[in-house]
């Protein structure tokens, strides 16, 4: 099991930014914490483990739960703000899929926010997963479905609003990836020889600022960040302007948009 290319990519496009993540996106992720959680039977003694713990909420919201919290993510800064935010975790530290610092059968449970979609191999990162939770346990994941749901999909109406071209960046070897569908993500569970596997789309509304969800991108974060931070400011302007308009069916009467969007939650047992 070796880094990816595109592994390399993703984390080096994280790099130092997990205030900048904490800041935005952080509250959209955040929403399926609670279901992802009831999905891996997560409660009081269960020991966990958060792979992909970005600023900590999933294990913040285990932790409250009474659960016995291990949490890793693969870039430092997440691995600081988490420490800072979660300090009843029993540990927090340093580590990526595939290839995770623990012995087979160490958790009652699994879980991975939206990191599996972030993987250059997802079929080696969910064998990971069941490797180091023990038979009988739990594994829950979430991804981003494809095609993208409004919230995501609104930035490529802005920049084609605005006629800023969009660069192509690197992504999975088609041979290791999956569709990003329930099938999909279902199937990339089966493959792994999981056992009671399930997969539904969660929808809801973002409720967020319009600053907030403009400046998470403005500093980088996500695909429409590449795209903001390599603007000069006369672009930057315009493609602003864009935002503005495109944003503005969506802004609610106090002002804050409230943007439909979807996940997929899969979950399944170690046999």
């Amino acid at each position: 099991m070796t880094t990816t290319a595109y592994d390399e990519y993703v984390r080096s496009h994280w790099s130092g930014r997990a205030a900048a993540y904490d800041r935005s996106l952080a509250a959209l992720c955040a929403h399926p914490a609670s279901s992802l959680l009831d999905a891996a039977h997560v409660g009081a003694g269960t020991r966990v483990l958060d792979v992909g713990t970005g600023s900590g909420t999933v294990a913040g919201s285990a932790s409250a739960r009474g659960a016995v919290v291990v949490a890793v993510d693969a870039e430092p800064s997440m691995v600081e703000l988490t420490r800072r935010r979660v300090p009843s975790a029993e540990e927090v530290r340093l580590a990526a899929l595939p290839r995770l610092p623990f012995t087979s059968g160490s958790f009652d449970a699994a879980v991975a926010n939206f990191v599996i979609n972030h993987v250059g191999d997802p079929r080696a990162a969910v064998d990971e997963l069941r490797r180091v939770v023990r038979p009988a346990g739990r594994i829950a994941v979430t991804i981003w479905p494809d095609p993208p749901p409004e919230a995501q999909s609104l930035w490529g109406e802005v920049f084609d609003a605005a006629g800023v071209g969009r660069p192509s960046a690197p992504t999975v070897d088609a041979d290791r990836d999956f569709p990003r569908t329930p099938d999909g993500l279902g199937g990339l569970l089966d493959a792994a020889g999981l056992a009671d596997v399930r997969c539904e789309t969660i929808t809801w509304a973002h409720r967020t600022d319009p600053e907030a969800w403009w400046n998470g991108p403005a500093n980088g974060i996500s695909k429409p960040g590449l795209v903001l931070v390599a603007q000069p400011p006369d672009v930057l302007a315009r493609i602003r302007a864009a935002y503005d308009e495109v944003t503005a069916p969506y802004r609610d009467a106090d002002g804050l948009l409230a943007l439909p969007t979807a996940a997929l939650l899969a979950s399944a047992t170690v046999p």
